[in-house]
């Protein structure tokens, strides 16, 4: 079974991939890209400049299937965390909690209720989680990152859904996922490159089962630190 997976980058990219059984999301800042759906699949939040007041507001709006509570930056603040993710889950049917301080390596499985699902941010430009993946002991949401790194994690991690936007960046010019990698695409063409680029990522993910390791290939290289 595929895990939930979730697209946010405007009604365009959405269109397509809910003919590939992507769920549209958004921010809480920019509920325009969801409007004329009928259903929210994803309620992402503006990390930088988090407001719980808009994000609840917008959550009780939008009633999404998942939302993803403030970034659990350092353990003094996984209570008021928690508080405002019992909140949101009055109105969306789960919340992700992602817990990022190295001090809650040991314990975040039992401090975290099984009520959420655990957030991994997936290494890029934009931030990532610093706690080993193998410490993420039950459901997880990837936020964001490659489709071949989110792929990678699902091998050591129990993957409930996955959000990714990268192959709309890459798609812009010209190039799509194939499976493997990006590169240029034989015919070209924003659309075609996303559509290619989403059957290729169900493709990958096609008969998963948590921790089933993803086949090997020839010069392979894990993209990312196991380690503590």
């Amino acid at each position: 079974m595929l895990p939930h997976r979730f697209i946010s980058h405007g009604k365009r990219a959405a269109s397509i991939g809910r003919r590939f059984g992507w769920l549209p999301g958004a921010r809480y800042t920019n509920l325009r890209d969801v409007r004329g759906f009928d259903r929210v699949g994803f309620l992402d939040i503006d990390w930088r400049r988090y407001c719980f007041r808009r994000h609840l507001s917008a959550a009780r709006s939008t009633r999404p299937i998942l939302t993803v509570a403030r970034d659990v930056e350092s353990k003094e603040l996984l209570p008021e965390v928690l508080d405002q993710a019992w909140a949101l889950a009055e109105y969306a049917e789960r919340v992700i909690v992602v817990p990022k301080d190295p001090q809650l390596k040991d314990d975040m499985n039992e401090l975290i209720p099984p009520h959420f699902v655990l957030g991994y941010s997936v290494p890029s430009a934009y931030g990532r989680t610093r706690l080993c993946p193998s410490r993420f002991t039950r459901d997880v949401h990837l936020l964001g990152g490659r489709p071949d790194v989110q792929r990678r994690l699902g091998a050591v991690m129990s993957v409930f859904s996955f959000d990714c936007n990268r192959f709309t960046l890459d798609a812009a010019f010209g190039d799509y996922f194939d499976g493997y990698t990006f590169r240029p695409h034989p015919t070209g063409g924003y659309e075609r490159c996303i559509e290619d680029s989403l059957r290729n990522i169900n493709a990958v993910w096609s008969g998963y089962s948590p921790h089933a390791k993803e086949p090997e290939r020839p010069g392979q290289q894990l993209l990312l630190s196991l380690a503590d």
